[in-house]
């Protein structure tokens, strides 16, 4: 890459989402809009459990760690009066606002024994560990959620 490139190359931003309960999604879908809002070049990478829980289109429901399950009715009421946009809404505005992708890995699909074609039309791709890698290396911001 010559000087020129480098400049005008987006910071790049990546989120591995492991987690797929409604907080930890919620996070993920939220940085991740407005990083792309920021003019960040943004990857999603669906590993395990969000890969599964996207499959079964249950991406929006709001659930909650078994650890904050005292207080999980009152939140999910908040996020609902509040009017919080649901998770796939915020997925959906981040390609629109920016530039915005989000991969799943193909060994998590078959761990999660999730076909490929359940998740096909939900992702930009469906990727080898190895591939994610080479797409994400060299990120100015990484994080594992």
């Amino acid at each position: 890459m010559d000087q020129g490139e480098a400049m005008t190359q987006k910071p790049r931003f990546v989120l591995f989402a492991h987690n797929a309960t409604y907080d930890k999604l919620h996070q993920a879908a939220t940085l991740g809009l407005t990083a792309a809002a920021m003019g960040k070049d943004v990857t999603v990478v669906l590993l395990f459990w969000t890969i599964k829980k996207l499959a079964e289109g249950r991406i929006d429901e709001l659930d909650f760690p078994p650890e904050y399950a005292a207080s999980a009715d009152e939140v999910a009421r908040l996020i609902k009066h509040k009017k919080v946009p649901k998770i796939s809404e915020m997925l959906e505005e981040a390609k629109l606002v920016g530039t915005f992708q989000v991969v799943a890995c193909s060994a998590g699909l078959e761990y999660m024994g999730v076909e490929e074609h359940a998740v096909t039309t939900r992702v930009d791709a469906v990727m080898g560990l190895p591939a994610i890698l080479k797409l994400t290396a060299g990120a100015e911001t990484t994080l594992f959620i």
